[in-house]
């Protein structure tokens, strides 16, 4: 597996579709402190590897209030022909929207990416190699919206429930604007994983993009979050090359919170 389709993993993880302000999106739901989410990343029979997903603090960059948002992607240490391991971060203001994109891709050489969005109208940009002062990109571009990256998605994703509805999301891949398509659903599902032995209320998302990102987002997604006011994601289901891919809630901080129970 490429680390192109391993990376889809972390993203959960659209006909009369439009673009969303602040004021039409935003509806109260909450980032937790403290969050700490585990995945299994599974295809078919097999388990691949794991995504954990935190909140760990709340701080400021520029004199604005951001929130750290990190994900660890780790494939098994016993999965043949593929030892993945990378580490994003997002931090991201109170319209969910990053200020600031850190991706570190692990290994013997390990390269990065930088994204700052400080500016509204400018990205700066780098790519290199972490160890040493080699950069092979080290640029700026001109924007005239504010845009998302690969990890803050996922929380403009599960801050933008409670309606149904279909949007376009404007988003930073590759240095290039591109958009995802996110279809919401306001109708109860009760959805099982192995991990309770209850059924979780959810609701249920799906959408596609038409564009492979340096994270691999791409072709069609659809995930049930819970049905309260801080929309965890608890399953996802994808299109890869290699077939269908599923992420399934395995571990969280019960202390913070705990799945919804299904009341039919």
């Amino acid at each position: 597996m490429s680390c192109k389709l391993w990376t889809l993993l972390l993203v959960i993880s659209l006909n009369g579709f439009c673009q969303v302000s602040f004021e039409e999106y935003y509806n109260g739901n909450k980032i937790l402190i403290g969050e700490d989410l585990t995945y299994v990343v599974k295809y078919a029979f097999f388990r691949l590897g794991e995504v954990r997903i935190k909140v760990t603090e709340k701080t400021e960059i520029e004199n604005v209030i951001v929130y750290k948002t990190v994900a660890y992607i780790d494939s098994y240490p016993d999965l043949p022909f593929v030892s993945i391991h990378q580490v994003y971060e997002s931090y991201i203001d109170s319209s969910y929207f990053p200020l600031k994109f850190h991706a570190n891709l692990i290994s013997d050489d390990t390269t990065f990416v930088r994204y700052s969005f400080i500016k509204d109208s400018l990205i700066e940009m780098q790519k290199g190699k972490l160890n040493s002062t080699q950069l092979w990109l080290d640029s700026t571009q001109v924007v005239d919206k504010r845009l998302q990256d690969g990890l803050s998605i996922l929380f403009y994703a599960r801050m933008n429930f409670r309606k149904d509805k279909k949007i376009y999301v404007p988003c930073f891949v590759n240095e290039k604007e591109e958009y995802a398509k996110m279809n919401y659903f306001d109708k109860n599902e009760p959805i099982e994983i192995d991990a309770l032995d209850y059924e979780i209320d959810c609701l249920r998302l799906n959408g596609e993009t038409d564009f492979v990102s340096v994270y691999g987002l791409t072709g069609h997604f659809e995930g049930w979050f819970s049905n309260d006011t801080f929309s965890v994601p608890i399953i996802a289901k994808m299109q890869v090359m290699i077939g269908s891919v599923t992420l399934e809630l395995i571990k969280w901080n019960e202390e913070l919170w705990n799945p919804p129970h299904y009341m039919n």
